[in-house]
């Protein structure tokens, strides 16, 4: 998500909490914060994938998903 999706979307906040959004400012603000979560979500799950833990043996493992078998 680039710099001013963001800030068009913090403006849009600011403007909901002043003086009201119309209809097209509601629906694009509702779009705006589904793509800012997207991004959040796949920037977690990709810090995540770079994730080790070292377990009682001193073996590095990578950590699994939860809908992941455990080996």
């Amino acid at each position: 998500m680039t710099e001013e999706r963001i800030a068009r979307l913090n403006e849009l906040a600011r403007k909901k909490k002043t003086i009201g959004l119309t209809e097209e400012e509601k629906v694009e603000q509702a779009m705006l914060r589904q793509e800012y979560l997207a991004a959040i979500r796949a920037s977690l799950t990709a810090q995540l994938d770079n994730v080790y833990y070292v377990d009682d043996q001193g073996n590095e493992q990578k950590l699994k998903k939860k809908d992941e078998p455990l080996s």
